[in-house]
């Protein structure tokens, strides 16, 4: 993400076959860093970062556990409402009104605990990031937790703590509010009312006795929701990935590491400066994958 490269691109192929120069991956990596600092240099920054976990959960659960919030548990685990009895004229037409306003209010609530927690972890998100940077100019400058948050406080005062909050909050707002949404209009309007091929029944009348061969048999109705919700999860992550790389970047940035310094990056004044210089380079999805890692578009490297 940092934009440092130290092993040099190698000749392999696409999934189309088509001969391409590729970046290293994780493994790669991975062997470069047991060379250097021996397998302790692959958990550099668990110790703030299991601290981040463990804060975070407790944050989440204490605010989803507010006077209010009890209600909102029924969402997605609730049986479906009976509509073999009869029901008064008009329910139907209430229920995706109901249920959508269900939605908002739990969508909302999650919004604010996870936004508690990111505010409250943050400082051990950005130590945690401060301590694998390190590798690059091989500083020993965060070497423990309880000494990082010294270190901070003294160079960068309270707002150091902070660095890269913004664009995070951002970031995780817009990646639950697309995955809730988008997961919600999938389960209403395409599993539920989705028309013929959506049962066994439809399927049978579609397909007649080569349906089992021709569809995936899904068990139950919730698995489909499940899985929705997982595709929907990774668009979203993939649509919002630009602020994680924004927040890492301004979390390291001009922080006396070389990882946050020329020739690596520029001394950025906002998180807005950071933006717009990566959507200029064309480097708004740098570091978003660990495998096949295709070389950029006139990018040069050097390496010994």
């Amino acid at each position: 993400q940092v934009g440092y490269e130290p092993l040099p691109p190698t000749l392999g192929r696409n999934i189309f076959g088509r001969q391409v120069y590729q970046l290293p991956g994780l493994f790669a990596y991975a062997k470069h860093i047991v060379k250097l600092d021996g397998r302790a240099g692959l958990f550099k920054g668990l110790t703030p970062r299991l601290c981040s976990s463990a804060i975070g959960t407790v944050v989440h659960s204490k605010v989803l556990q507010v006077p209010g919030g009890s209600q909102m548990q029924c969402w997605g685990n609730c049986s479906p409402p009976d509509t073999s009895s009869p029901s008064q004229p008009g329910a139907s037409k209430k229920e995706p009104v109901s249920s959508l306003e269900q939605v908002l209010k739990e969508t909302s609530r999650e919004m604010v605990a996870r936004s508690a927690a990111t505010l409250i972890t943050h400082p051990f998100h950005v130590i945690t990031l401060r301590c694998m940077v390190q590798f690059i100019g091989r500083e020993t400058k965060y070497s423990g937790t309880l000494s990082a948050f010294t270190t901070i406080y003294r160079e960068e005062g309270i707002l150091g703590f902070f660095a890269g909050l913004i664009p995070r909050l951002l970031g995780d707002i817009l990646s639950l509010w697309l995955c809730n949404m988008l997961a919600y209009l999938i389960n209403t309007y395409a599993l539920e009312n989705g028309g013929p091929g959506t049962n066994k029944a439809d399927r049978a009348a579609l397909w007649g006795p080569t349906a089992p061969f021709l569809l995936p048999q899904v068990s139950t109705m919730a698995e489909m929701k499940s899985y929705s919700q997982a595709v929907t999860g990774f668009f979203a992550s993939m649509l919002t990935y630009p602020f994680v790389l924004v927040s890492n970047l301004m979390a390291v940035n001009n922080c006396g590491l070389a990882g946050g310094l020329l020739p690596y990056a520029p001394t950025y004044s906002s998180w807005l400066d950071c933006w717009s210089q990566l959507r200029r380079e064309g480097n708004m999805s740098r570091g978003n994958s660990l495998f096949f890692r295709k070389v950029p578009t006139g990018k040069r490297y050097v390496w010994e």
